[in-house]
């Protein structure tokens, strides 16, 4: 059994515990070594599995005592229940007040909880600063040259390889290295649909997507879409059948903002809805390498088996949104893809491409991964936690089960606009509903990035958050 799972049991096994009475709220759990000697485990072990039951609000630390068990565990909030827009096309505005949200992260001293980019202590800095250099030594003159589409064959083959956990069976020639998911995105859509054309999205959906639907003059239609489940097929349906729907674009696994992950018999009927009304699919993966369990779930391109799915990517939320590399794997418009990647900016930067090419090549990924899984399990937790202590009454949460966001729903008298307003001016930053929606719905939903370090500074910002959103109730 692997460390991982071999934690979790033993935090479940305290937990039973816990919950028959042999520790009742108040009492002093055994020390670590003790309970290392107990359950025939290293106390590293043991360490973690005490750290998930603090995330989980059953136990707490005490210091220079040990963990206790809590008098009141804090309860975890409710999921929302699936959104309901308008559904009709629509274009796209009111995109500005992303630009503020974005700009914050450059400022050090503001708590960076609106736009989802890990903080760098997430990210294997070091081991990319060595890739940077035996890119610099072993790539010669190449580093002075454009990788020109599709781009370094290197690093496309180690793509290719990466593609096979997702179930997908792609030859290196058919992966197109892009400057991050954003440039797949828009290249995509730039290939699949003309400005009035109409766009089938999740909804509520990731920003970025309505900026490139905004940017290119196209129309957003928007579809109810469950928290833990994804896009509602029925609602597609009766869309496709009453509006003229270029094509569809979606995140299937832990979506942005709601981190759900669409079971994988959902994602074979949603290829095969699509095949029937010949709508392509432009999916986005970012976070499929991101799972809490550690499986990594298919793909939905992993169904396809006509190329009618468009498939984006990137390393910005595994390893650096610094070096900025993505690809798309544009299926029947590859080579419309690689023309309007050329004329767009000829080519992705050398360098990053050797560099992240050598990092995969050496295996130095898939350490990272199951690190950095941990890692985003556990402060998700500890983000939901904090919300169900310090937000009003009656505020609700997604549970992803990877990624690193939560979706929040408010009381209805909160107004996530003004909330982020009043947040900014506190140096805090947080993302508001209305700019995932094309209609600007969810006026009184925000979005928080759980990729943070822990600390004291985090948590005020919380119970300041919080409190603001307390007020206006």
């Amino acid at each position: 059994m692997s460390t991982a799972r071999l934690y979790q049991r033993i935090a479940r096994q305290i937990a039973e515990q816990i919950d028959q009475g042999m520790y009742r709220p108040g009492d002093r759990l055994p020390g670590v070594r003790r309970l290392s000697r107990q359950y025939g485990v290293s106390i590293s072990t043991i360490v973690q599995a005490q750290r998930c039951l603090e995330d989980d609000g059953r136990i707490q630390a005490r210091p220079r005592s040990g963990y206790y068990v809590r008098v009141r565990p804090w309860p975890l909030p409710d999921p929302p229940d699936i959104s309901r827009p308008t559904v009709r096309p629509i274009p796209v505005t009111g995109q500005a007040l992303v630009l503020r949200l974005i700009q914050a992260t450059n400022e050090r001293d503001f708590v960076q909880l609106g736009a989802a980019v890990p903080d760098p202590g997430f990210l294997p800095v070091r081991p990319l600063q060595r890739a940077l250099s035996a890119a610099a030594r072993n790539s010669g003159e190449h580093l002075a040259t454009y990788q020109f589409p599709p781009g370094n064959p290197e690093l496309r083959r180690q793509i290719a390889r990466r593609m096979a956990d997702s179930g997908c069976r792609i030859p290196p020639d058919e992966i197109v290295v892009t400057s991050g998911c954003q440039e797949a995105l828009i290249l995509a859509l730039r290939a699949v649909a003309r400005p009035g054309d109409v766009i089938a999205i999740e909804s509520p959906c990731f920003y970025v997507l309505l900026q490139a639907i905004e940017s290119l003059g196209l129309q957003a239609l928007e579809i109810p879409t469950h928290p833990t489940t994804g896009i509602s097929l029925e609602a597609l349906t009766l869309a496709l059948e009453q509006w003229p729907v270029k094509a569809c674009a979606l995140t299937a696994n832990f979506s942005n903002p709601l981190g759900y992950c669409m079971p994988a018999e959902k994602k074979q009927a949603l290829v095969a809805l699509l095949a029937r009304h010949g709508t392509p699919l432009i999916e986005d993966d970012i976070y499929g390498d991101l799972g809490f369990d550690g499986d990594r779930p298919p793909a939905v391109r992993a169904f396809d088996e006509e190329g009618s799915v468009i498939y984006c990517s990137s390393f910005s939320k595994t390893l650096s949104p610094g070096l900025g590399v993505g690809w798309i794997i544009p299926g029947r418009w590859r080579e419309a893809v690689a023309f309007l990647k050329c004329v767009t900016n000829l080519a992705t930067p050398t360098w990053p491409q050797f560099a992240i090419a050598d990092f995969l090549r050496h295996g130095g990924y898939d350490h990272h991964l199951r690190q950095v899984r941990e890692e985003y399990s556990r402060h998700v937790a500890l983000m939901i936690r904090a919300v169900g202590r310090y937000f009003p009454e009656g505020t609700r949460v997604t549970q992803p089960r990877g990624g690193f966001v939560i979706w929040v729903e408010l009381p209805q008298s909160v107004d996530a606009v003004t909330l982020c307003q009043e947040a900014l001016q506190r140096r805090i930053s947080i993302a508001p509903g209305p700019i995932f929606s094309a209609a600007g719905k969810y006026a009184h939903f925000i979005r928080l990035n759980c990729a943070q370090i822990w600390n004291d500074k985090l948590e005020k910002a919380l119970m300041t958050v919080g409190r603001l959103a307390r007020e206006m109730t």
